[in-house]
């Protein structure tokens, strides 16, 4: 490991860690009363910083770690290092979460955390290209292995395509006019710098409008990030999934860092939670009974104190879900 390395590890804060632990423990207590070793699975594996204090915390979990990002892994791989044969990590999309468990002949998992978004080696690696505040290359890939870049989305795609794009991703009222400036520019020379983005989008925002809500290229560019990596998409797979691998007393943890995630996630958690016996019936139908009960109302939010320390952890929402029933 070079210095910088340790340096970004060492750094690294988990969001909500404290929470997430109280949340997941009695899934993991449960799998042990029933006398089989618990299983925990990092769907979105990181820096391995939530992955670390569970297996910490719990000396007999066995962790499966899925992450798209090769770099993430490698670094989790030698953090993770010191607990042998306990881990299990994988090259994977979190909406593959059954091919994997079926892979490792796991036919079950306990606990299950995603902590979506963007990680902070992204962010902080500036030839990533996720960052408005570094100029590099019009990148965005999670994956490196696969073949769509930002650079691409910008270049290519038709401009009404493009407004959608960050009208729906980046909830950005002005995507029609910054579309358009996209095409304009783009005619004279490709787009291909973070840099020459965020300037365009500046630009083509009104003056009174760029004065406030900080940085005006963030929604365009968390729009085409979430595009790049098909987040939504992924997302709208990937949490069923995790809510089928469950047994009755496993837990899901999820950490949302914008309203187009904690919107899908509220709503796939409150379907699973609702009893979907017919009103006209006079008693609940055992089969129609919820699936699942939510463990936080609403959404929680981080403390105070951990924004002041963690500014990563200002725009996260936490929901969690326990199951209590087996699928009919």
């Amino acid at each position: 490991m070079d210095v910088g390395d340790h340096a970004a590890e060492a750094g690294h804060v988990p969001v909500m860690l404290g929470r997430v632990l109280e949340l997941l423990a009695p899934a993991v207590a449960a799998a042990r009363d029933e006398g089989r070793a618990p299983r925990y699975l990092d769907a979105t594996l990181g820096m391995g910083g939530h992955a670390e204090a569970m297996l910490r915390a719990h000396p007999d979990l066995r962790l499966i770690g899925l992450d798209r990002d090769t770099t993430a892994l490698e670094r989790s791989a030698r953090r993770l290092a010191p607990f042998g044969d306990r881990v299990a990590l994988e090259h994977a999309v979190y909406d593959e979460i059954p091919g994997v468990l079926a892979r490792l002949g796991v036919p079950s998992v306990d606990a299950v955390l995603f902590d979506l978004g963007v990680s902070s080696p992204q962010l902080d690696e500036a030839d990533r290209g996720f960052a408005y505040s570094y100029d590099a290359p019009l990148d965005m890939r999670m994956d490196r292995t696969q073949t769509l870049t930002a650079a691409e989305v910008v270049n290519g795609y038709p401009p009404a395509e493009l407004a959608r794009i960050l009208r729906e991703y980046g909830e950005e009222r002005f995507a029609q006019r910054i579309a358009a400036a996209i095409v304009r520019e783009r005619e004279r020379a490709p787009l291909d710098s973070t840099r020459r983005l965020a300037d365009l989008v500046r630009t083509s925002i009104p003056a009174a409008t760029r004065r406030t809500g900080g940085n005006p290229a963030k929604r365009t560019f968390q729009a085409l990030r979430i595009e790049v990596n098909g987040e939504l998409d992924i997302w709208r797979r990937a949490l069923p999934a995790a809510l089928d691998a469950l047994p009755v007393g496993g837990r899901v943890a999820v950490l949302s860092y914008h309203s187009l995630e904690d919107r899908i996630t509220k709503r796939v958690l409150a379907a699973e939670a609702a009893d979907t016996t017919p009103p006209e019936l006079p008693v609940p139908l055992p089969e129609h009974e919820p699936r699942f009960r939510l463990l936080t109302r609403g959404a929680e939010l981080p403390s105070d104190e951990e924004t002041t320390t963690n500014p990563r952890a200002g725009s996260v929402r936490m929901r969690a879900a326990e199951r209590v029933r087996e699928a009919t």
